[in-house]
């Protein structure tokens, strides 16, 4: 078993997605273990994302999820990391295959709904950066 964090994005939660986005987390055996929903300032955006911060999105980027509430969870599963990015899509919604969250639900690749962690040592960081382990189940 393995854990992951995902976080549907500003984008998605505006447009009344995030139950149709969860009920698919569940449908593919994945369990949320904690969730919560968080209204990031543009600093607290830059700490999760500064892997990215030499990017040329970086600002657009940090910009953007700060501008309205998202919803952040840790799931559970085996191959829980592969499994919901297989789930989510490619990054672009352009790129993403049929039936994957991003190809139904993205706007375009900056707003494409959802975030997960691309390895084991990211989803350590990500986890903590919004969970505390007594917040987790």
């Amino acid at each position: 078993m393995e854990r992951t964090l995902a976080i549907i994005k500003p984008d998605a939660v505006e447009r009344g997605l995030a139950g149709k986005i969860l009920d698919r987390i569940e449908d593919n055996r994945l369990k949320i273990v904690a969730l919560k929903m968080l209204h990031l300032s543009k600093g607290e955006a830059e700490g999760f994302y500064k892997v990215h911060s030499e990017r040329p999105f970086f600002s657009s980027l940090t910009k953007y999820m700060s501008t309205s509430p998202v919803i952040v969870a840790v799931l559970n599963g085996e191959d829980a990391i592969k499994k919901w990015r297989d789930l989510m899509g490619a990054t672009n919604p352009k790129d993403a295959a049929a039936g994957t969250i991003r190809k139904e639900f993205a706007i375009d690749i900056e707003k494409n709904s959802v975030h997960g962690s691309d390895s084991h040592e990211s989803a350590s960081f990500e986890i903590q950066y919004f969970f505390s382990n007594i917040e987790i189940f």
